[in-house]
């Protein structure tokens, strides 16, 4: 291959790679099918508002370190934004827009009156004490309490952020405004005004859209052997309600391994394990697997990429060996991936569909928090499988209409839902 060969190759896969251009490849498609002037095309494609701050630390050894975070509001003409933050290392601005770019679909799928945003700092956790994360977390609050607010932003738990990180924040907003707000953030802990069912939501929603794709493909739970990537609230909590359902989960990873057996593993005995030792390997029924992302070529039925982004690829497409992929998590298969499996007929239920059941109980909270009347966990579930059932079923819907797999037929109805608000807005002059 000559260099300009390779340098072309080299930008392909980076431009693949990009979760900013993957999700923009398919706003297009679905705008095509959908005739979205230029204009109105622009409008929704475009972030209404990034920022971007510094966050200077005094570390536990006394030395000063500044760290970078950010804040995307991508679109907020339906609700406040809504969306995670996540602490990591390679945490970037492209990413931190695509995340924000899908919770704005993602809630227009679900039809919850909220728009997308998403934050991010960049730190490893790992090698951060818990007091150094918490003036992280109330100096970033503290940087972007401009944006923040019930009405204008309300974040959430994401990669390597939890309730502790929201309650933080939370206290930091309320000391700022000189009142306590909890309904500024989500995924708190129950005794500041979190929601029950919240913490199982993502990966109980995954649970009920599997169920709901499997009736599709005329697929029986008992018949179904499941690969998972992910042992978090979205991998191991889904892995644990869909053993419950009868499926048979044959391998789970995390961040360090995975581990398989081919007649099934025991969730419960495994979470445990996890509990107690950190991580899947040295789980004693089971096989360890020291390279996770082998797991995605193991044979199954259903296929749960509940970890990061961009691990289904044009490297490994091919290799893939299942009938069912539900998205856990945000953009695991790249638009190049995607394309290839729908030729290849597999059917993929997309993130903003498959993992929007945490979305769905953060706007439950948010209700609860703003009426000061928190609901039981049966009620939570039942709405939300009511939310999720019905979100399947409208998308199946428009994918059926328009002949397109149910990936754009997703972006499809949240671009139309979103577009129809812009139009009977208008635009402010």
């Amino acid at each position: 291959m000559s260099q300009a060969s390779a340098a072309v190759a080299t930008q392909s896969l980076a431009d693949e790679f990009n979760p900013f251009l993957s999700m923009a490849q398919l706003f297009n498609t679905a705008a095509d099918h959908l005739g979205l002037d230029g204009g109105l095309r622009e409008v929704l494609h475009r972030p209404d508002r990034e920022m971007t701050i510094a966050i200077p630390i005094q570390m536990d050894d006394g030395s000063m370190r500044v760290f970078t975070g950010y804040r995307v509001q991508h679109n907020f003409s339906r609700g406040p934004c809504k969306g995670g933050i996540r602490y990591a290392p390679d945490v970037n601005i492209d990413e931190v827009r695509a995340l924000a770019a899908w919770m704005t679909w993602k809630c227009a799928v679900v039809d919850v009156p909220f728009g997308g945003g998403k934050g991010g700092v960049i730190c490893d956790p790992r090698n951060l004490s818990q007091s150094e994360l918490e003036r992280i977390t109330r100096r970033y609050t503290a940087g972007i309490m401009d944006i923040l607010g019930p009405d204008r932003d309300v974040p959430a738990p994401d990669i390597n952020t939890n309730e502790q990180t929201m309650a933080w924040l939370m206290d930091t907003y309320s000391m700022h405004v000189r009142k306590t707000t909890t309904a500024v953030v989500t995924g708190k802990p129950i005794a500041l005004g979190g929601s029950r069912g919240r913490t199982e939501a993502t990966g109980r929603g995954v649970m009920i859209i599997a169920r709901e794709a499997m009736k599709k493909l005329g697929l029986r739970p008992q018949d179904a052997r499941v690969v998972v990537q992910g042992a978090g609230n979205v991998g191991g909590i889904g892995a644990m309600l869909m053993h419950r359902e009868g499926y048979k989960i044959v391998s789970i990873s995390d961040q360090y391994s995975a581990i398989y057996n081919e007649h099934g593993l025991d969730m419960p005995a495994v979470l445990a394990h996890v509990k107690k030792t950190g991580r899947l390997e040295g789980f004693k029924e089971a096989t360890d697997i020291k390279n996770n992302n082998d797991t995605l070529e193991l044979p199954c039925e259903v296929m749960v990429p509940a970890a990061t982004e961009n691990q289904i690829t044009s490297k490994n497409v091919e290799r893939l060996k299942t009938r069912l992929i539900v998205e856990g998590a945000n953009g695991p298969c790249t638009a190049k991936a995607s394309q290839i499996l729908d030729e290849k007929g597999v059917l993929v239920v997309p993130d903003i569909l498959a993992n929007a059941g945490g979305v769905t109980v953060s706007y439950f909270e948010w209700v609860q928090d703003r009426m000061g009347y928190f609901w039981t966990e049966e009620r939570v579930n039942n709405s939300l499988e009511a939310v999720m059932v019905k979100a399947f079923a409208d998308v199946a819907a428009v994918a059926e209409k328009h002949k397109v797999s149910m990936r754009i037929a997703a972006y499809i109805l949240a671009i139309d839902r979103v577009a129809t608000v812009y139009r009977l807005r208008g635009v402010f002059a």
